[in-house]
């Protein structure tokens, strides 16, 4: 777990918890590692959640599936993110979503029941704990809410504004990357990725963006569209 150390001091779980309690921290909680394959599945649509999931290595995509197939990626969770925990935190019975490693991924794993309550030792970092929970949640309230203005959209090119204008106001710059690829921006913003594509090429022939494969950066003609 030592050489996890660094990611998980970035994580919000365990915002304003000193290093050195991390480690009997994670003994506390019974925390687990596990890893995944390459699109292996770590949740499935119709699983029961008991933990709460944090990336150490890899990325994780969150994504609804319907009955034939078809994916919608709802978010991208990148190392020191967590998942999992809203429906833990709901005791959700059956999940809405899957969760699934995009590439091969290393998680830890932590009884969300053991988080929320005080354990027999009175551990002195429960009580940050269960406020670092509630801040996590409502954070991810709000992301929510920023996804829905995005695909609320009408059009392709309003919806690919919106999110990059986003996606360039978080970097603090006008060259970024995103965490997708084509049909996974695609799915991201509901939209066919095609239409995503021509709309792309568009903006770029308008002297709206440049960009190569996942990195991007506005020009001067995106701020009159955005």
């Amino acid at each position: 777990m030592r050489e996890y150390l660094s990611v998980l001091k970035k994580c919000s779980l365990f915002a304003d918890v000193e290093e050195q309690h991390i480690g009997p921290m994670l003994e506390c909680l019974g925390a687990t590692v596990a890893r995944y394959k390459k699109d292996e599945y770590i949740l499935r649509t119709g699983d029961t959640p008991e933990w709460i999931g944090v990336v150490l290595k890899g990325h994780v995509h969150i994504l609804r599936e319907d009955f034939w197939g078809n994916r919608t990626i709802l978010t991208a969770v990148e190392p020191s993110d967590l998942f999992a925990e809203a429906f833990s935190c709901a005791e959700t019975e059956a999940l809405p979503i899957s969760a699934v490693a995009h590439v091969d991924t290393t998680a830890l794993l932590v009884d969300y029941g053991r988080v929320i309550a005080t354990c027999s030792t009175a551990c002195t970092f429960h009580q940050q704990l269960i406020k670092n929970m509630v801040r996590i949640l409502a954070f991810k309230n709000i992301m929510l809410m920023q996804k829905m203005q995005h695909i609320t959209r009408k059009t392709t090119r309003e919806k690919v504004i919106s999110y990059l204008s986003e996606q360039a106001l978080l970097a603090g710059r006008e060259r970024f990357d995103i965490p997708f690829n084509r049909q996974e921006l695609a799915d991201y913003l509901s939209v066919e990725r095609s239409a995503l594509s021509a709309t792309l090429s568009n903006m770029k022939r308008d002297g709206l963006i440049d960009y190569h494969k996942n990195s991007f950066r506005i020009l001067k003609g995106f701020a009159a569209e955005a």
